[in-house]
């Protein structure tokens, strides 16, 4: 979601921050390093104090506002996770055919849930060719209906 939400805001972003990696906290997003930090702690559950150091500094070059999406958007991402990993639900081929290309720069064939999901056929590879641009043009038409409709 954060590479198509980068490409559809036009806005340069290194997803390996997602791995924890520092220098990629570098240029697109706001605040990255300390959103990173955040959101490494929650995931880690690391203790209190920790995760209390870095909620404050996010806090502090932020605002109170954006730890408060932070942490919903942390929480959220959580429950998501741990509902997959329980359920063993695998990645349905529409979301294999968009995210393969992500899922290959990050890594994540090394996550143990990722044996719920089989290898992407010939057929999934092409399709993520086209399945992400195409993507792209719609959540670009739909973000133009949704502000008509608004201003209307």
């Amino acid at each position: 979601m954060l590479s198509l939400s980068a490409d559809l805001s036009n806005t340069s972003v290194n997803i390996q921050m997602i791995n924890g990696d520092q220098d990629a906290a570098i240029g697109g997003v706001d605040h990255a390093a300390e959103l990173m930090a955040f959101a490494e702690s929650i995931a880690r559950r690391d203790d209190e104090v920790t995760l209390a150091s870095y909620r404050s500094s996010l806090e502090h070059v932020a605002g109170a506002s954006v730890v408060v999406d932070a942490a919903a958007v942390a929480g959220n991402f959580q429950r998501m996770v741990r509902i997959a990993d329980s359920t063993g639900i695998p990645v349905d081929e529409i979301n294999l055919a968009v995210s393969t290309k992500v899922r290959k720069e990050l890594a994540l064939e090394h996550f143990d849930s990722a044996k719920n999901t089989p290898a992407a056929s010939w057929r999934i590879r092409l399709l993520s060719t086209i399945a992400r641009p195409l993507a792209k043009r719609m959540f670009k038409r739909l973000e133009k209906q949704a502000l008509a409709a608004r201003d209307s």
